[in-house]
C-alpha cells in the first residue's frame, strides 16, 4: 500500500493553484505547506505532494472517486483550473467494465486520472 507520491513541478505557485481547484471535489485540500512544497490530503492526511524542480518527467497518477458524479466534477474543476483533457469522463471498458474514469494532463504534462470502480 502506497502511503504517498511527491511529484515534481516546474512552476511551484500555477500548479499548486492548479491542483486546489482540479482536486477539492474529490475532498483534498493543502494539509502541509511549506517553500516551493505542499502536501494534499483528505481528513488531514497529505498523501499527494508537489515539489518545486524542473527536472522532472511526467507520471500518472490516479486519485480515487467514491462515484461517478465526482470523477466528472474532478474533470471540470481541472479542465477550469487550466488543465488540458486528456479523456473525458467515461467507461473504460479496455480495462474491465465497471471503470469509469478522466484524464486531465497538468501544467506540467502529469497525467491526473480520478477513477470511480463502483458499478453505474
Amino acid at each position: 500500500m502506497i502511503d504517498h507520491i511527491g511529484v515534481q513541478v516546474g512552476d511551484y505557485a500555477r500548479s499548486r493553484a492548479f491542483y486546489e481547484r482540479a482536486l477539492a471535489p474529490l475532498g483534498y485540500e493543502v494539509v502541509m505547506a511549506f517553500e516551493k512544497v505542499a502536501g494534499f490530503g483528505v481528513r488531514g492526511k497529505p498523501d499527494f505532494w508537489i515539489i518545486e524542480d524542473e527536472t522532472g518527467v511526467p507520471i500518472h497518477v490516479a486519485f480515487a472517486s467514491p462515484d461517478r458524479p465526482t470523477v466528472d466534477a474532478f474533470h471540470e474543476a481541472a479542465i477550469a483550473a487550466g488543465g488540458r483533457d486528456n479523456g473525458p469522463p467515461g467507461i473504460r471498458a479496455d480495462y474491465y467494465e465497471n471503470y469509469y474514469g478522466a484524464y486531465v494532463l497538468d501544467p506540467d504534462g502529469h497525467n491526473v486520472e480520478a477513477v470511480c470502480h463502483a458499478p453505474g
